[in-house]
């Protein structure tokens, strides 16, 4: 790991906490009126923390110094506390009005004398909140004499997913080495965890696992006194700043570890080794989480080793965490990944749904189901997950995937939030017309106990923490779109763009341009309409369109002379796109109403059919191709109109990583139209060059 009194000077450390001064002289003298004092009494660790992040905050818009009140004359104060504990920060609400502030909500209000701002909240945890969102007004140039602000958050748990080893590796992970793991230890000096811990808790985020779902021999043992101490470290750390460490847990540990001859979850001898190994966790970090859990998928133990089902398995794990009040979040990644790929009868995307929806109701209460946002794996374009909405009595989280393993990797730009935006949009009609992702996982839609949203994280060491400086807004923007999934792609991608880079109307106008077309362009010159997986097998980037096709893992897109696509209708094919509700399914069962973006992941067509715009699937394939690779080529010329306008450090970083995807998206475009014109022998219309 580097130095980090180094890194921490590296340009992008701060990220979206920047700590640049305020450019416009106006607009730094109302916030020195405001910041001439913040005041905090109680002891309550996560208020003390409110109030230094607001100090630090403040000093750093006004150039590295807070303003003192007696240089500003009548200078107004910032009180920050909690309801019950501070009779100042309770003093501007009516009874009603706190009561309805949830245990991580917040209100910020400029109280009727015209000198104070209060920011207060049910627990600490929501002055944090409140805290960082002042900050966020502030920096974004809000102006706060009449401020009324009231939120709780939408999701209850919100969580990062960490795939670091102990090894200091972090499985697709392209930013670096681990920030908590070394040679099969823990990090001694937290100082980078804590400032991780401050980004997180800056959006909302409440939860974290620290290890890979894929369970190695050292993580197997975190459950242990070999690690639990400095477990216990990490987790002090986290707190502070509102956010509980979860594990990922191996299934077979009571043999690996606990010297058991079976792992079977009915096994009286396994369900007692579980409980007294919970019980340590917990005597070591007293408000643990619970257990992250991928079983019976690519190879990690699980239930059906011994004839038992995925409720077995959850609930015996949360039997031993219900004392502690800890959750079982229980992955739903689970499909036979040593298909024959002649066998067409078998379909990977309906795997999710065909395990899990039998079990609905038999999974204990403090068990969440945690189902990706497509039914495949992370692509840059899939259709929703039918088990979403098709599971009534069964707690569940949406997880994406903030890591870009199939979307660049952080070298290709590819801001997902519009993505995430439509899975959560989408309509499931499991409850009739409204029926929508985002209620369902926030437990609106069937009166869910828990629920929320998950992501794999997408940091590492790198000075930047992302790799690319720009794919700092992937992280900023799953905290913000799960505290609050209402809010637009637009709106998060200017938000974090004035707080990262400042208000110059240009960079802003810039760089939102560039992330709200980043996916458009990837998407657009590497797979075509929904087929996916055309990439380079195991390490996932760059174009091979048959990596995958003769492989055991079931992701085939099925081209020949004649045409291509994956037949997934109830008439003539799989039959996956009956797990679909009402409009649903019989969208995707037409080939006429299917939309062109997932044509070929549920249909397989002749390359001459005609798409809705007009052109053949041919036609567009090769068109999308040429015109995406032009289109990454400009974003090298709209980076290039900043220069000046951002520090010399990231505009190098960023123009650097960007020529990067330009050459690449050129790889792409040759690879799909050359591949396609040798299967279809059907010539480019516009007589490109095609090799």
């Amino acid at each position: 790991m580097a130095d980090y009194a180094y890194v921490k000077r590296e340009p992008g450390y701060d990220a979206w906490l920047g700590r640049e001064p305020i450019a416009d002289e106006a607009r730094r003298s109302y916030v020195a009126d405001w910041g001439g004092a913040v005041v905090a009494e109680e002891r309550d660790p996560l208020v003390r923390n409110a109030a230094k992040e607001l100090e630090e905050g403040l000093a750093a818009m006004l150039g590295g110094r807070s303003a003192q009140a007696d240089e500003i004359g009548g200078a107004r104060r910032i009180v920050l506390g909690t309801f019950g504990g501070s009779p100042e920060a309770a003093q501007p609400f009516q009874a009603a009005e706190m009561a309805a502030v949830g245990e991580e909500g917040f209100r910020l209000r400029a109280a009727a004398d015209g000198r104070t701002l209060v920011v207060a909240g049910t627990t600490g945890k929501g002055v944090l909140y409140g805290a960082f969102h002042l900050l966020r007004l502030l920096r974004t140039g809000a102006r706060l004499d009449d401020l009324d602000v009231f939120e709780n958050p939408a999701n209850e748990l919100r969580m990062i997913n960490h795939w670091d080893n102990a090894d200091g590796s972090i499985e697709r992970g392209y930013a670096g080495r681990s920030i908590f793991y070394k040679d099969n230890e823990i990090v001694e000096d937290l100082s980078r965890v804590r400032d991780y811990a401050r980004l997180l808790a800056s959006v909302g985020i409440n939860a974290l696992s620290i290890n890979n779902v894929n369970v190695h021999r050292y993580e197997t043992m975190f459950v242990t006194e070999r690690y639990l101490p400095q477990i216990a470290k990490l987790a002090d750390t986290f707190r502070d700043y509102g956010i509980r460490l979860f594990l990922s847990i191996n299934f077979a540990a009571p043999i690996e570890i606990g010297g058991l001859a079976t792992a079977d979850p009915l096994d009286e001898s396994v369900r007692a080794w579980w409980r007294r190994k919970t019980e340590e966790v917990y005597s070591y970090v007293p408000d643990f989480g619970g257990y992250l859990v991928k079983a019976d998928s690519e190879f990690r133990p699980g239930p059906f080793t011994y004839g038992r089902d995925h409720a077995d398995g959850a609930n015996m794990l949360a039997e031993a965490l219900r004392p502690f009040g800890g959750l079982v979040v229980w992955r739903c990644f689970v499909y036979n990944c040593r298909q024959d790929w002649r066998d067409r009868t078998t379909d990977r995307a309906r795997a999710a749904y065909d395990h899990f929806t039998p079990l609905d109701g038999r999974f204990a209460d403090n068990v969440i189901l945690q189902v990706k946002n497509g039914p495949m794996d992370f692509q840059v374009r899939e259709p929703v997950s039918p088990l979403f909405g098709a599971m009534e009595k069964t707690n569940m989280v949406i997880e994406f995937q903030a890591t870009q393993e199939y979307t660049g990797q952080q070298r290709h730009l590819c801001y997902l939030v519009p993505q995430w935006k439509e899975a959560l949009d989408f309509d499931t009609y499991a409850k009739g017309e409204g029926s929508t992702v985002k209620r369902v996982v926030d437990g609106s839609l069937f009166g869910s106990r828990h629920g929320g949203f998950a992501a794999v994280s997408n940091i590492g060491d790198d000075a930047n923490w992302t790799g690319h400086t720009l794919a700092q807004a992937n992280l900023y923007g799953f905290g913000r779109l799960a505290w609050n999934p209402e809010l637009s792609a637009a709106e998060i991608a200017q938000e974090w763009t004035l707080l990262t880079f400042g208000s110059d109307g240009r960079v802003v106008r810039t760089v939102c341009g560039m992330l709200l077309d980043s996916w458009s362009i990837y998407e657009s010159y590497t797979a075509p309409l929904g087929v996916g997986w055309m990439v380079k097998p195991n390490h996932h980037y760059g174009p091979d369109v048959d990596g995958y096709e003769y492989s055991m893992w079931g992701t085939y897109h099925f081209a020949d002379c004649r045409g291509i696509g994956v037949d997934r209708t109830s008439r003539t094919g799989t039959g996956y796109a009956r797990q679909y509700k009402g409009p649903n399914a019989e969208r995707y069962e037409s080939l006429a109403d299917t939309p062109d973006e997932l044509l070929l992941f549920f249909h397989h067509v002749p390359y001459t059919h005609v798409l809705k715009s007009g052109k053949t699937v041919i036609q567009h394939i090769y068109d999308s191709r040429f015109e995406g690779a032009e289109r990454a080529e400009a974003l090298v010329a709209r980076w290039e109109t900043l220069k000046g306008l951002v520090d010399d450090g990231r505009f190098a970083q960023v123009k650097a990583r960007l020529q990067e995807q330009a050459e690449h998206a050129k790889e792409w475009r040759d690879v799909i139209n050359t591949y396609f014109w040798r299967k279809s022998g059907i010539p480019d219309a516009h007589g490109r060059k095609i090799y």
